[in-house]
């Protein structure tokens, strides 16, 4: 099959924007598009490419499309819209934290269109989206992640091939839930020791020296919780919602899931409490006002 040189690219946020200008870095023909108005003018005024108007253009003469949207409701959507423009032969990246088993339903659509499919969501946050380090766990065809890989490059630092169609968002709502749950353990930690006279700042050294390290001490308390920026760019609603997906995971697996339940519990009861528009870092405040104590601050 031949290389893909021209990428539509559908979802240009925060993730999207720095992953679609490392592709046009890489010297891929992007051709850019987004539901916020002006944004993709932006984008190609800045970083360079093509805009488009809406997805069907974007898919227009693609060799790939990649596609990286809040929830695959809209990517169903999204795939709805670009079929009829889609050529036999073109292929899917679906970016998104999705749903496996809805991903599967639309991967069997296109497939009807003569298109391919593959789920390629990644980890990371926007620092790494940046710096193009991020890891990108991968479902699909070995032949369809053959084809993908240049792209997928140009992007990430780290491919992980997950197994077939959903297999890859599997895995990232797997990765989220493990880190969640190290996330909400940690912040009641530092709680607990600053109750008992530690310093949060000294505890964070500690642990990241210690068994107790994890990504969120090494990347998130000090950056993020303690100095009280709450802004790495990562929403509440989407870490909520990937936990949702990693449970759903579990009933599909029967699998018994009673902390990971509860951990989702305490994340959700954050969002309601603090509403929606909050970095997921955040959830401290929800632990902090249970305390009734501030991480490195007052009462």
């Amino acid at each position: 099959m031949s290389a893909l040189k021209t990428i539509g690219f559908v979802g240009i946020g925060n993730m999207g924007w720095p992953m679609a200008a490392n592709l046009v870095k890489a010297g891929f023909e992007v051709v850019a598009c987004d539901a916020v108005p002006g944004r993709s003018a932006q984008f190609t005024s800045e970083v360079g490419g093509r805009a488009a108007a809406d997805a069907a253009e974007a898919a227009q003469g693609a060799d790939a499309v990649i596609t990286i949207l809040p929830t695959s409701r809209q990517v169903a959507q999204v795939a709805e819209q670009m079929a009829p423009s889609l050529a036999k032969g073109a292929l899917v990246i679906d970016m998104t934290s999705g749903q496996p088993a809805k991903t599967r339903e639309i991967a069997a659509k296109l497939a009807g269109r003569g298109v391919a499919m593959i789920d390629a969501p990644v980890s990371g946050g926007v620092p790494r989206a940046k710096s193009g380090d991020l890891a990108i766990m991968l479902g699909g065809e070995t032949a369809e992640l053959d084809r993908a890989e240049p792209v997928l490059k140009a992007m990430g630092s780290s491919l992980y091939r997950c197994g077939s169609i959903g297999a890859g968002q599997a895995m990232k709502a797997l990765n989220n839930l493990s880190s969640a749950g190290t996330f909400l353990m940690g912040i009641e930690v530092l709680l607990i020791g600053q109750r008992f006279g530690l310093d949060p700042s000294t505890m964070v050294d500690v642990l990241n020296a210690s068994s107790g390290m994890s990504n969120s001490s090494q990347r998130k308390f000090k950056q993020y919780v303690l100095n009280r920026r709450f802004d790495d760019g990562f929403a509440l609603e989407l870490m909520v919602k990937d936990l949702g997906i990693a449970l759903e995971v579990g009933r599909e697996t029967e699998t018994p899931t009673p902390f990971s339940a509860l951990c989702k519990e305490m994340w959700a009861a954050a969002l309601a409490s603090l509403g929606p528009g909050h970095n997921h870092t955040a959830l401290a405040q929800l632990s902090e006002k249970m305390a009734g104590e501030i991480l490195g601050g007052n009462k």
